[in-house]
């Protein structure tokens, strides 16, 4: 999948509104109701946001690893196996939160400085080629969709 610079700037928009979403959808509620899980909702607000943390480190490491190597494989990892050697479910829902900001400007400050030519920087994943544009792609949509997860589970 080759890279638009609209689409481009489209996924950026997103990545930079995730924490913007994620804070204002939570600001008004305490840690017990962002860890409550019911029986239609499996996952807490705060489950959710472990994932998301997760599946940054997953992807973003491989982004990482498609701008400082050449040619490279990446090997597979699911963030749900990974997020079981993390403790992203037992913080502090706010702690997490602002952990999760702080890593995304990171990561946006660093795709923000990418040439148009560096976004399709790739790497075999699985055995397929995967993009920097695709991998940040697919984190946007991601987030987007447990954005309105955590939105509608706090009407």
């Amino acid at each position: 999948m080759k890279a638009a610079p609209t689409e481009i700037e489209i996924y950026l928009r997103l990545l930079a509104e995730t924490p913007r979403r994620l804070t204002k959808a939570t600001k008004s509620f305490d840690e017990n109701r962002l860890k409550l899980r019911t029986a239609k909702e499996m996952w807490s607000v705060n489950d959710i946001l472990a994932h998301l943390r997760a599946c940054v480190d997953v992807w973003g490491d491989s982004i990482e690893r498609m701008l400082s190597e050449e040619n490279t494989t990446v090997p597979y990892r699911h963030p749900r196996q990974w997020i079981k050697k993390t403790n992203y479910r037992e913080l502090v829902f706010d702690d997490s939160l602002k952990t999760f900001i702080i890593q995304r400007k990171k990561l946006l400050k660093v795709l923000k400085r990418l040439s148009f030519e560096e976004w399709s920087r790739s790497a075999m994943i699985k055995g397929r080629e995967h993009t920097v544009f695709i991998q940040v792609r697919r984190m946007a949509m991601h987030e987007n969709v447990h954005c309105e997860q955590i939105e509608e589970l706090l009407k």
